[in-house]
C-alpha cells in the first residue's frame, strides 16, 4: 500500500470533490431560480414546506411545481414510490442539503 493509507487516500479524494463541486458552483450562470434556505419537518420527519431566500414559504406541491419548472436553485425533482419527489443536487456540498437547513 505504501506510505498513504486507504482513508487518507479517501479523505484527500473527497476533499479534492468539495472544492471542484464549490469552484463549479461559483462559476454556475446567475440565473433568477431562488435558493431554498429552511425547511418545515412534520411529527415524522418528512419536509412539508420550503422558504425561499426571498421569504416565499411554499407547501410541497407548490415547491414541487416550482422544481419542475426550474424555478428552485439545487434541487432535483426525482421520480420514486410512485411519486415525484423533492431533494438536493447531489452536488459534493453538505451544507446546502435539505437535511442540513434549518427549520421555519
Amino acid at each position: 500500500m505504501g506510505e498513504r493509507g486507504f482513508e487518507e487516500i479517501y479523505e484527500e479524494y473527497k476533499q479534492q470533490g468539495m472544492s471542484q463541486a464549490k469552484a463549479e458552483m461559483a462559476e454556475e450562470i446567475p440565473s433568477e431560480a431562488e435558493k431554498i434556505v429552511a425547511v418545515r419537518r412534520n411529527a415524522e420527519d418528512d419536509l412539508i414546506a420550503f422558504k425561499t431566500e426571498s421569504g416565499r414559504e411554499l407547501d410541497y406541491i407548490t415547491a414541487l411545481e416550482e422544481a419542475k419548472a426550474g424555478n428552485l436553485r439545487n434541487i432535483d425533482v426525482i421520480h420514486r414510490y410512485g411519486r415525484d419527489i423533492i431533494r438536493s443536487e447531489p452536488d459534493g456540498l453538505k451544507e446546502n442539503n435539505l437535511s442540513e437547513l434549518p427549520s421555519f
